[in-house]
Order: C-alpha cells, then structure tokens, then sequence
C-alpha cells in the first residue's frame, strides 16, 4: 500500500493529499529515509513523521486489506523510543 493511502487509512493524517504534501516537504522518513508519497509499505516498517518540532513513530504491524483494516495497524511510541 502507498505511504500516503498508509497514512490516511490509518488515521494518522486526516487527509491523503495532507499526508502527500508532508511527503513532498521531506517531514516522512521510513526506516531512517526520506519517503516519498508513492512508497510500498510493508510490514515491520518504521514510520517517523515531523510535526513541527515533534516527532512521532509508528510500526506498521499487520497489513491493511483494501479499504478495510482488520485491526488498528499501529502502535505509537514515545518520543523517547529512539
């Protein structure tokens, strides 16, 4: 699934094209990189967004189906979790 449909289904950003811009400005990294909109998310990957001077991490930890999503797929750590 594409990091900003990731983004939006998961309800980490309200919006895709939100979620898209943030990726377009550099604000989403992926296992340590600089992510792209169009990026394949797979399971196991760290998900870290720039909000400000916030920072905020997400592990996707079962796949999303569709439009449908068998759990909530994220778990949020704290800002100490580095």
């Amino acid at each position: 699934m594409r990091l900003d449909k990731y983004l939006k289904v998961s309800r980490i950003i309200k919006r895709r094209t939100v979620a898209n811009e943030a990726c377009d400005a550099g604000r989403v990294e992926v296992n340590g990189k600089v992510a792209k909109a169009g990026l394949d998310i797979k399971v196991g990957d760290i998900i870290e967004i720039s909000f400000g001077t916030n920072k905020s991490k997400y592990c996707q930890h079962k796949r999303l189906l569709g439009k449908k999503m068998l759990k909530k797929c994220i778990s949020h750590f704290n800002e100490a979790y580095k």
